[in-house]
């Protein structure tokens, strides 16, 4: 019996490797000789990091001043601007060659350890987040007004200085909404207002934006393929755009939305004017406050789902060629789930590959529209939540009821 198991994390409780573990032990209980292949999964977001490290291998840090050779999967720490301004640490994940990965070769309940790549190709996975995300400022310091995106800049800058040929960046979680005004900054874009000064950080400063100079930006970034993970549509401006739909998560009072959403716009006309791109209504421009729009500006960056980007690194089609059954799992299905969502993107592929495979959906809570996900690749969903119980008991507890749902669910089905 073959058994992939590719769980997304459950947010505030466990991360996907961590469900994957969970998961796996309540198989081992009942078929110890069941074929696992662990496979957390993400979407792009929050956790894509250290999912993609736990999947591809074992991740050694390397820090700003240690060597980072001769090893296939690296977790890079260094310090970057924040969005207030002040140095914060981030990281992000560096990949040898993703085209021969070493997972194909997955040892029964338990994830692989080497990657076994070679070298010559390397594959930057950055999280805006690191970077410039909201768990980086509080609510004295949360301002979208001056948030700046450039410590992501600074992200990709120091993962073209490893020698990265291939980015993928992980639009979500920001605290910004400067049209990744910021990351350009940080790559050698010159943003100035009409006295030729240099804009200062932020959305609010869009509106005095004259003239790009982009004669500086980095010539790296003309030989790199960047693909940004995001499953958000919304264009850069107007009532679907990023300030009026995200802004007020991230501090904006209404007043704050009118004026970022016309720096915005400004933004996009002197782009539109002066580099000949149009950014405005490209559906995802508008994803972590505008980022994906700068990119589009600035770059030849496309856009992708998250889930998709991941099922291709991993190589999910062809592990899942042969399975019996696939759990997938997240901390709550509803709805939702089929929009983007990494169990169903899981769920369909395994299909595509696997037809006969049984798909498993666990999770801690099952909402309104669950069951239109078994016209999606989900053949039943159940909860692991064992009865009414406070909310901190169902988070500190997850492990624990997802080991015991798995294993009562396999007394069924050996």
């Amino acid at each position: 019996m073959k058994i992939l198991i590719a769980p997304d994390s459950f947010k505030g409780s466990l991360s996907a490797p961590e469900a994957a573990q969970a998961i796996a032990e309540g198989i081992r209980q009942i078929a110890p000789q069941a074929d696992c292949i662990l496979l957390p999964v993400a979407d792009g977001g929050e956790g894509t990091v250290e999912t993609l490290m736990s999947c591809l291998g074992r991740a050694r840090t390397v820090t700003d001043h240690s060597d980072d050779t001769d090893h296939q999967a690296r977790i890079i720490s260094t310090h970057v601007t924040g969005p207030t301004g002040a140095r914060v640490d981030a990281s992000y994940g560096l990949l040898g060659d993703t085209t021969h990965s070493g997972i194909h070769n997955a040892r029964p309940c338990d994830a692989h350890d080497d990657l076994g790549h070679s070298a010559e190709a390397l594959t930057a996975v950055i999280e805006m987040a690191s970077a410039s995300g909201m768990h980086l400022v509080d609510a004295v310091s949360m301002d979208p007004m001056t948030a700046t995106s450039f410590g992501t800049g600074e992200l990709i800058r120091d993962a073209l200085d490893r020698g990265a040929s291939n980015i993928i960046v992980g639009l979500g979680g920001s605290a910004t909404n400067d049209g990744g005004a910021g990351m350009a900054q940080a790559l050698g874009v010159r943003l100035l207002d009409r006295q030729g000064r240099s804009l200062p950080f932020g959305g609010g400063a869009l509106s005095s934006l004259h003239t790009i100079d982009i004669s500086g930006i980095d010539p790296r970034l003309s030989e790199t393929t960047i693909t940004l993970a995001s499953d958000v549509g919304n264009p850069l401006t107007g009532r679907q755009g990023a300030s009026a739909v995200f802004g007020p998560q991230k501090g904006a009072s209404p007043a704050m939305v009118r004026s970022l959403d016309a720096g915005l716009r400004h933004f996009a006309d002197v782009v539109r004017a002066q580099l000949q791109r149009d950014i405005d209504t490209i559906p995802g421009a508008g994803a972590a406050g505008g980022m994906g729009a700068g990119f589009m500006a600035f770059t030849d960056a496309s856009i992708r789902s998250g889930i998709d980007i991941v099922i291709e690194l991993t190589h999910l089609k062809e592990l899942a060629a042969d399975a019996d059954y696939c759990f997938v799992a997240e901390g709550r299905m509803d709805a939702q789930s089929g929009m983007g969502k990494a169990p169903i993107g899981v769920a369909r592929a395994v299909k595509a590959a696997a037809p006969r495979c049984k798909v498993i959906g666990v999770t801690a809570s099952i909402g309104t529209g669950a069951e239109d996900l078994y016209d999606q690749g989900i053949d039943a969903i159940f909860s692991i939540t064992p009865g009414v119980i406070p909310l901190d008991e169902a988070l500190s507890s997850g492990a624990r009821n997802l080991t015991r749902l798995c294993r009562n669910l396999m007394r069924l089905l050996i």
